[in-house]
């Protein structure tokens, strides 16, 4: 007797439906990236959540418990387990995690962190349709990127574990680097498709046979 298929859970009947804003250059993202020069992905539909608490308020200790904490400073990140937060300004964050932790699969940050602010001065705003993510990866990522980025991307300026807003390509981003040659932009959705062809055109002289 032919087994039946088990039937499609919400959690995969919601990711089934869900075309990341990037989608159409999955084959130009694979086709682009040079291994073990510079390499270029979609991390798509990760949860992102907009913060805004006064850090040192009952309210912002009360969020900063949820989080593993809120970053201090300009370009310093947070986080514990896989979601990290990011200072975006004096009284506003990021928090970025992985897509399982937003609401409508099932994970319950979003509601602790409205729970949290209570009623509290402050903001919990569910972005995460509000843009999408690049991964830019390789020895040659910094080079790429300082081709329209103003930042300083030098490793003794720009430290593993930083994130600032900025523009790469003169487009809105913030920019955060998770390695020593690892990079992640988080673009508005409707800037995607463009920023993701810059970086492929510049990426595109370290797939010539002639750069070492």
């Amino acid at each position: 007797m032919a087994e039946t298929a088990a039937p499609a859970t919400s959690y995969e009947k919601n990711l089934s439906l869900r075309v990341s804003p990037a989608a159409q250059l999955r084959a130009d993202f694979e086709t682009g990236s040079v291994r073990g020069v510079v390499e270029i992905s979609e991390v798509a539909f990760l949860t992102m959540v907009g913060l805004r608490v006064n850090r040192d308020s009952d309210a912002g200790q009360r969020v900063a418990a949820v989080t593993g904490g809120l970053p201090a400073t300009c370009g310093s990140v947070t986080g514990t387990g896989d979601s990290s937060v990011l200072w975006l300004g004096p009284e506003e964050f990021l928090v970025v995690a992985p897509r399982e932790a937003h609401e409508s699969l099932g994970g319950g940050l979003i509601q602790a962190l409205r729970e949290a602010l209570g009623d509290g001065a402050g903001q919990v705003v569910d972005l995460s349709a509000n843009r999408t993510t690049f991964e830019l990866t390789g020895p040659r990522a910094r080079a790429v990127l300082e081709k329209g980025c103003s930042l300083d991307l030098h490793p003794r300026v720009l430290k593993a574990g930083t994130a600032l807003s900025t523009e790469v390509g003169n487009i809105p981003v913030v920019l955060w680097k998770t390695g020593e040659e690892t990079f992640r932009l988080f673009p508005r959705a409707s800037f995607a498709d463009f920023l993701g062809r810059w970086l492929l055109d510049a990426m595109r002289e370290y797939a010539s046979p002639e750069v070492p």
